[in-house]
């Protein structure tokens, strides 16, 4: 199976689709190398959006697809109804390798469980009245990823020109 730009070219659905998946996730967090904690802290956007904030967001994200929704685990969120956007949030006691760590611990939970199910299995819809294929998820994690990826990117360059990553 060739590669470009860390992705597969040819192969099955599902490794073509988690290799876009894997290629994102490494994006962003190789667009914060080289940064200093308090970089990956500096609000860069009126929203307050930080490098670290939407690491620790995609960690949950990752938990609340593949855990809760496809594995049907039991989990816990550092947000409530109240505070819907505490993910997003890097509190004082969050240091920064607590987060990468639990972003890449929350990714190869995600691997675990994709390696145990079919594309085609269905899962509960969160919201919504239909029930959901693991597909859909997959492609689901890639547009999240890749649009916070884009995010990233851009919030990497107002801090200090780099652009690019290498993938």
């Amino acid at each position: 199976m060739r590669k470009r730009y860390g992705t597969p070219v040819a192969g099955t659905e599902k490794e073509v689709l988690t290799g876009f998946l894997d290629h994102y996730r490494a994006t962003i967090l190789a667009i914060c190398e080289g940064l200093s904690d308090e970089d990956l802290r500096r609000p860069m956007v009126p929203s307050g959006t930080t490098l670290l904030g939407m690491i620790k967001h995609l960690a949950y994200v990752e938990r609340g697809w593949f855990q809760e929704t496809i594995a049907g685990d039991q989990v816990e969120y550092p947000f409530d109804a109240d505070d819907p956007d505490a993910d997003l949030r890097i509190e004082r006691h969050d240091s920064t390798e607590e987060i990468l760590d639990l972003y890449r611990s929350e990714c190869s939970r995600s691997r675990r469980i994709i390696e145990t199910v079919s594309l085609d299995d269905l899962v509960k819809g969160e919201e919504r009245s239909a029930d959901y294929n693991v597909r859909w998820v997959i492609v689901h994690m890639i547009e999240e990823t890749a649009r916070h990826a884009g995010h990233a990117d851009i919030i990497r360059e107002q801090l200090d020109g780099s652009t690019g990553t290498g993938y």
